[in-house]
């Protein structure tokens, strides 16, 4: 299957909290329960992150973080091979004022032609700078 949007943590963690969800976090987990995200390999570890955090504020427990990653595993959800050389990226870092780890996600959606699915206002502001399709989340 091919992916047909680029995923960042901020919408997939709106999965995971009762408080974060709403129409288009859910619209999203439908959509792809039949077609595929792309993710930069640092959505890894972003998401491991926010959910060992949110665990640490309890937040929610381990068990649940254990739901969430049988749920993502359900999803076709692929990384994309890394970037060798860092200059796009810093580029778009440089250019929107974005975190690198932010700026991988714009420089996916932009490479691959495909729209990102986030809910980060300043990447999203970015995106649509750069002409990126964003999609609600």
């Amino acid at each position: 299957m091919t992916a047909d949007l680029v995923l960042d943590a901020s919408a997939t963690l709106a999965w995971c909290f009762d408080d974060e969800r709403n129409a288009d976090s859910d619209a999203l987990l439908d959509r792809l329960a039949a077609s595929a995200a792309l993710v930069p390999g640092i959505w890894h570890f972003e998401l491991a992150n926010a959910l060992l955090a949110a665990e640490r504020r309890r937040r929610i427990t381990a068990s649940e973080i254990e739901d969430v990653y049988r749920l993502l595993n359900r999803l076709t959800i692929e990384t994309d091979d890394p970037v060798l050389t860092p200059g796009p990226v810093l580029a778009l870092a440089r250019a929107h004022r974005l975190t690198t780890y932010d700026a991988a996600y714009l420089d996916l959606a932009l490479r691959r032609n495909l729209p990102l699915a986030t809910r980060d206002s300043a990447l999203a502001r970015a995106a649509e700078a750069a002409g990126a399709a964003l999609l609600p989340a």
